[in-house]
């Protein structure tokens, strides 16, 4: 039976669910500290992050100390995609329980980094999602695409290229154990290698 991505996110969403909740809070830990490392040696200034779910990496102790030295933003959704909105507090609850902040008039098109949160990856370093295109939809638009950060409370990665042409596809693959980092150029495969260090 060939692996699709819907099964694929199946598999994924219930390795990410059933992960025993006693070691969140060490993996959770590990992970912010790798990124925050990263995020140092880039030398970048404007970040998007993301707030959240209960079942994925736990990244606010890491927006909190961010904010206090960079532009922290954080998706806002409109319609079938999201705006950056930068982060203030407070938060409110909207579509599928995700926090946003308030809305903003103000329009932010350029960023240095995005942190993402990826349910599986595929061969060609591309996201698996929820399934609602949101992300794809969002980095299609803007002018210049950021360094592109996966993370994963639990690795899910798969050899096999299972993604459409148009899902967005990372640098690097945070996990709280290791760092992956994609090789190859615009018009060869591109895979993860498992990378000793998190140097971009």
């Amino acid at each position: 039976m060939s692996l699709s991505k819907a099964s694929f996110r199946n598999e994924c969403l219930e390795r990410m669910k059933k992960a025993p909740r006693h070691n969140k809070r060490t993996k959770d830990a590990r992970l912010r500290q790798r990124l925050w490392r990263l995020i140092e040696g880039l030398h970048v200034r404007h970040i998007l992050l993301y707030w959240p779910l209960a079942f994925e990496a736990d990244l606010r102790p890491l927006i909190a100390k961010l904010r206090r030295r960079k532009k922290v933003y954080l998706p806002f959704m409109e319609g079938e995609s999201f705006k950056m909105v930068a982060f203030r507090l407070p938060l409110e609850r909207k579509t599928f329980g995700i926090f946003e902040p308030r809305n903003s008039y103000q329009t932010i098109k350029k960023i240095d980094v995005a942190i993402v949160p990826a349910v599986g990856v595929d061969g060609r370093a591309r996201r698996i999602g929820f399934g609602k295109g949101m992300y794809d939809r969002f980095f299609a638009g803007l002018p210049k695409k950021p360094i592109i950060i996966f993370v994963q409370p639990e690795l899910c990665l798969t050899p096999k290229n299972i993604c459409d042409h148009y899902d967005v596809s990372a640098d690097l693959l945070v996990t709280p154990w290791r760092c992956y980092g994609a090789r190859g150029t615009k018009n060869a495969k591109r895979d993860f290698i498992r990378r000793r260090r998190c140097h971009y």
